[in-house]
């Protein structure tokens, strides 16, 4: 049993928090100060965090400081979580109610649990009592695994919904949150199971059944404050047998204990509640054998994530829906953008990366696919204009050469009217300045699912991840970025679209690349099905102005570190393979040849601009 499950980010948050500065090393995050003890010396890189598995040391033999992320969230007041927060610090003060005696089990108790099918031997057992001055109220006292009394509970046996004043039940306040009956538990019997109910009658009415090892919640299927103080508890079984209240078609309990518990989760069948909502009703209306009958066929929960290999429908990559990229250097290395994609495209600051992916954007718009952009750091109408730029080709592009020597590149009311008209519902820009002042703004990925569903786009470009996010300050950045990203891709495999998401690098020597090297969270490049790399040649003698690197592709693995050459033209902004062959055609063009009433392009001038990404 786990309280806590390992995550990088934890231990490059811990370095962050602490101040010290960290560097990764083959599968280790490498402290340049140790924690414990880098005050008191001169020593560096002595202290390692275990990527893997969150375990780490200090190699100085007079510090020799050792453990794992636990050991440093207790050492440190490092937060890993609420209820880890909880079990490492034992919780708030609680009433101490170790210092009331056990219970004596009262005539009244006895006769209402008897009405409920529960014998006095058990009801003596559990020291189920009254309250001294009301004798309506029984009294659930819970007592941990070391036999102390930790909390109680109470319940108005005369309550009758919609008579009484009041609560039917309610708990002591103040006290500390734990299992019911767990003192009777014993992990060495009945194969290491263990029995979970959400009402105290109904776990003894297992107990009565002769079930061993039976617990119920103490504050109803949706409390869930008595984790961290019983992990330790459950830590010690091997399998869970959740028998919750059957209501509307589900067992109560048993999604939340599903993801909380490391061992077997098991479940009592639906027909063997026989049309009843828990335990105690079947025992009261069937007896002890049907609720014995109902735990001992209980069956392991169906996780829907697992499948069986040999079930699953044939398909290949020929069957997955593709998109050219518009470049065919790149279509022969990666087969195109296959539909159901992240692709995070980075490179250095003013490179041209988000050029490129406005590029990859016109060319879904050729092959007739819808698309969403947004662009975080420029105006609608600058994106308009690089945008039409790129649809028009350098045919279509008038220059103009101002006083000043800078060169205007125009297109003509004629041609944008036709760009326009063949993009008009296959382009939309998410605007978010829309909502400028606003409390309450919509999150990029609910954008995405709206422009996904609503829209019909299938093919989108975030322009880019820093501006994209919305950063909650109350919450670890690069946690957001992680879940930021895993979001996107869950979208990108939901609805089988292609998202492509500009991300900045930390740093831009084209000859050793990682995907580690985009800036941020290392889940980013982790979480996506392909990254790009848009960035300058390795020497300055190799071809092309830029070069294009596929530094991953999960869906054929087929890379390539070495990088595709390719040339950028101003006026147009297009990007290609071709040396200086720019002049491909979109569907808004006719396919006669002619001018349009545009003047012939001026090369000299192209050839004297500084290039300007």
């Amino acid at each position: 049993m786990e309280i806590y499950r390992f995550d990088p980010e934890d231990a490059r948050r811990f370095a962050r928090e602490q101040g010290i500065k960290a560097g990764q090393r083959g599968n280790e995050l490498h402290f340049q100060k140790c924690p414990y003890c880098g005050r008191n010396t001169t020593d560096k890189n002595t202290f390692a965090i275990n990527l893997t598995t969150g375990a780490f040391n200090c190699k100085r033999s007079s510090c020799g400081a050792k453990g794992n992320m636990l050991t440093l969230a207790k050492d440190f007041n490092f937060s890993l979580g609420r209820d880890v927060d909880a079990y490492l610090s034992g919780g708030k003060r609680f009433k101490n109610m170790r210092k009331y005696p056990r219970p004596t089990t009262k005539p009244k108790a006895v006769e209402y649990m008897e009405s409920r099918g529960i014998s006095k031997a058990v009801t003596e057992a559990y020291a189920l009592t009254t309250q001294r001055d009301h004798d309506n109220i029984l009294v659930f006292p819970f007592f941990d695994d070391d036999g102390n009394m930790q909390f109680a509970k109470y319940r108005n046996t005369e309550f009758v919904k919609g008579e009484t004043k009041g609560n039917k039940e309610w708990c002591e306040a103040n006290c500390k949150p734990i299992l019911f009956g767990m003192d009777k538990c014993d992990p060495e019997v009945n194969d290491g199971t263990l029995v979970m109910t959400e009402g105290q009658i109904d776990s003894l009415s297992c107990i009565e059944a002769g079930i061993k090892n039976a617990v119920s919640v103490p504050t109803g299927a949706n409390g869930f404050t008595w984790v961290p103080y019983c992990w330790d508890f459950l830590g010690k079984f091997k399998t869970l047998i959740i028998f919750g209240d059957h209501e509307k078609g589900h067992i109560t309990l048993l999604a939340e204990m599903q993801n909380r518990f490391h061992g077997m989760v098991k479940h009592v069948r639906e027909e063997d509640y026989l049309d009843c909502k828990d335990a105690n009703e079947i025992l009261r209306k069937y007896g002890k054998q049907a609720v014995a009958d109902a735990v001992a066929r209980a069956v392991p929960v169906e996780d829907e994530r697992f499948k069986k290999l040999s079930e699953i429908q044939r398909k290949d990559l020929t069957e997955v829906p593709i998109m050219s990229t518009g470049l065919p250097e790149l279509d022969a290395v990666i087969g195109g953008f296959y539909f159901g994609q992240l692709i995070v495209l980075t490179g250095e600051r003013g490179k041209g990366k988000s050029t490129l992916g406005s590029q990859f954007v016109v060319s879904a718009v050729d092959q007739g696919h819808t698309t969403m952009c947004y662009s975080g750091e420029m105006p609608d109408w600058l994106f308009q204009d690089w945008f039409d730029r790129q649809c028009a080709g350098q045919m279509h592009i008038n220059n103009r050469r101002r006083a000043d020597g800078y060169v205007d590149y125009l297109i003509n009311a004629e041609s944008a009217a036709k760009i326009h008209a063949w993009y008009d519902d296959k382009v939309y820009l998410y605007d978010d300045t829309v909502l400028a002042g606003r409390e309450e703004q919509e999150a990029l990925p609910d954008v995405v699912r709206k422009a996904v569903t609503q829209y019909g786009c299938r093919v989108i470009l975030l322009d880019n991840l820093m501006t994209a996010m919305k950063d909650d300050t109350a919450r670890d950045f690069y946690r957001q970025q992680s879940e930021f990203v895993r979001e996107l891709a869950d979208i990108a495999r939901q609805y089988e679209v292609i998202i492509f998401l500009v991300a900045h690098p930390r740093k831009t020597n084209a000859a050793d690349f990682r995907n580690d090297d985009v800036s941020g969270s290392g889940n980013i490049t982790n979480l996506a099905h392909m990254v790009l790399n848009y960035t300058d040649p390795r020497d300055k003698d190799d071809p092309g102005d830029r070069i294009l690197q596929v530094a991953k592709n999960r869906l054929t693995g087929r890379t390539l570190q070495k990088g595709i050459p390719l040339w950028f033209q101003e006026s147009s902004k297009r990007i290609t393979d071709k040396e200086h062959v720019f002049n491909w055609r979109y569907g808004w063009e006719s396919t006669e040849e002619t001018d349009n009433g545009f003047s012939d392009i001026n090369m000299d001038i192209d050839d004297d601009l500084e290039i300007p990404f």
